[in-house]
């Protein structure tokens, strides 16, 4: 692997992924960051590495769905491996404009694919990120493994779906060396503040409300995003191509008691000026449409076959979350005022 395509990393996974594959992984070649900017891509993230690694590090703003543009990278660079993470991701954004995600998600991976595929003699490994809400909702028990059948329940899940179709069929059809991992709700430092642990963060830093949807039971498994770098990194060197791997956190938690959580840490680290608890800001509102009850991931396959466990218990990567935010309020306010996008179009147009 000499010279690796990461799409999307600019976003909150892509640009750990891209940090751990420079900064700490046995990866010795060069990485080509493809990302389109959208609200949730930052270069800046970045701007570290991109001093700290000149020769290795390379950005392009470009759009996957943009065939010529990407054809033009594949070719200049010589990508012989792909880790595929640029995506529309946000769930309550595919229920107001699905238009995105259909585009992106589904024909942004179409026109990847068909790079590889015309890039067959040189490439090594087409790795495709994506996501265990594909699997639909769990009842109370059981878990995901990588033979339960697709039932998405959103557009945003139904469009990683379909990708997903994709990469396994160019696999079947073309031979082309894919691997897919299936993750469960990431979470740690970078993230834009639209999820639920970040935004929990930031609104109770701030003293703002903390809306939980429904009743506040909905279950989810986090996983800190550093444990999916490492888990992503193993399947790439050594996961059997065709394969898909299931990777999870082993911490599941219903998402009122997680909140409460954030609270709690946060009271720990930072007291609020009036001195009252934080779990006053908790606020319950309207579930949204389709809201899956329950993912858990069952990642034993992944253990099983290629030796990796998450290193993060959930009270870990809280604490180490909650802390990154605490020592980067100059990102927190640069993101929060929209000033990041100045610099990206003063720097990219």
């Amino acid at each position: 692997m000499d010279s690796m395509l990461v799409t999307g990393g600019c976003g909150f996974i892509g640009t750990n992924f891209v940090r751990y594959l420079l900064k700490e992984s046995d990866f010795s070649g060069r990485v080509i960051n493809v990302d389109k900017l959208t609200y949730a891509g930052n270069p800046e993230n970045l701007s570290d590495i991109e001093k700290d690694f000149p020769e290795r590090y390379i950005f392009t703003k470009t759009d996957i769905c943009d065939q010529e543009g990407m054809a033009r990278i594949f070719e200049d660079y010589r990508i012989d491996t792909v880790c595929h993470f640029a995506a529309e991701s946000h769930v309550d954004r595919s229920i107001v404009r699905p238009d995105a995600f259909i585009q992106t998600n589904i024909v942004g991976t179409f026109n990847l694919l068909e790079l590889a595929k015309a890039n067959q003699g040189r490439l090594i490994l087409f790795h495709h990120i994506s996501t265990d809400e594909v699997f639909g909702s769990l009842g109370k028990e059981g878990f995901f493994t990588e033979e339960t059948p697709y039932k998405p329940n959103s557009p945003y899940s139904a469009s990683k779906a379909a990708s997903d179709h994709l990469v396994r069929a160019y696999y079947k059809t073309y031979g082309l060396p894919i691997t897919i991992s299936n993750c469960s709700n990431n979470y740690g430092p970078y993230q834009f503040p639209e999820k639920l642990i970040s935004l929990m963060i930031l609104n109770a830093l701030e003293g703002k409300t903390l809306p939980v949807y429904g009743d506040g039971r909905n279950i989810r498994d986090w996983l800190y995003v550093k444990d999916h770098c490492t888990a992503v990194w193993t399947i790439m060197k050594h996961g059997k191509r065709g394969e898909t791997y299931n990777i999870g956190g082993k911490n599941e938690m219903e998402n009122i008691g997680l909140v409460e959580m954030i609270c709690d840490v946060l009271d720990e680290h930072q007291k609020r000026e009036d001195n009252l608890p934080r779990r006053e800001l908790i606020t319950f509102v309207k579930d949204r449409p389709g809201h899956d009850r329950r993912y858990a991931i069952d990642f034993t396959k992944l253990t099983r076959e290629l030796a990796w466990i998450p290193e993060e218990s959930l009270e870990t990567g809280i604490h180490k979350t909650i802390q990154w935010y605490l020592d980067n309020q100059e990102w927190v306010s640069r993101i929060k005022s929209g000033e990041y996008q100045s610099w990206i179009e003063e720097h990219y147009g």
